[in-house]
């Protein structure tokens, strides 16, 4: 394997333009592991349509809360997890890059939520899912040019979801990034 296809945790990847997976087109994915064994990763700018009231109903501080729920990735949707760069009030969750944490106490998380409703949102972000590769596997789609990587950016993890979201991490890329976000993901579609 090359090292200079290794992206280290902490790393963005933008979907190139060209890529028509539903999962990630035009997606920007925040890797948190990756390894010979493999990659894992949430996609940080696909909103769901869920609130953490419905996930968690019976949780006592965040039955009532409709803090949103973000689409982490195509698998399993059954787990329910969470990034944030709160460590301090949030404890138990490991560092991905020192800036960022995933995961940690739940009720830290409930308090912190309700707490603090005007600012969460901009520590916070919780996934339904995520995006995972086997041994080797997004080593070679960086060699096929399937994914644009990019530095963290808070605004990428934590900001407004959507397709505006990916726009802004690849012109951040710079002259090698220049003009795709403008490209269509099927060039027949101009």
């Amino acid at each position: 394997m090359s090292g200079e296809l290794r992206v280290e945790a902490g790393t963005l990847l933008a979907a190139f333009p060209e890529m028509l997976d539903p999962n990630f087109m035009h997606s920007v994915v925040l890797i948190c592991q990756h390894s010979d064994q493999g990659a894992y990763g949430v996609v940080t700018n696909r909103r769901t349509n869920f609130t953490v009231q419905e996930l968690l109903p019976e949780h006592p501080l965040l039955k009532d809360s409709t803090f949103p729920v973000f689409l982490g990735g195509p698998v399993d949707h059954t787990t329910l997890q969470f990034l944030h760069v709160a460590p301090e009030a949030i404890p138990g969750g490991l560092s991905i890059d020192g800036k960022l944490w995933l995961g940690g106490e739940l009720d830290a998380l409930g308090e912190f939520i309700t707490q603090h409703p005007r600012t969460a949102a901009s520590k916070l972000r919780l996934f339904l899912g995520y995006s995972g590769w086997g041994a080797g596997q997004l080593d070679e789609e960086l060699r096929a040019g399937s994914w644009l990587p990019a530095p963290p950016a808070h605004g990428a993890i934590f900001g407004e979801p959507g397709e505006d979201t990916w726009r802004r991490v690849v012109r951040s890329i710079g002259q090698a990034g220049s003009g795709l976000e403008q490209l269509p993901p099927d060039v027949s579609w101009n």
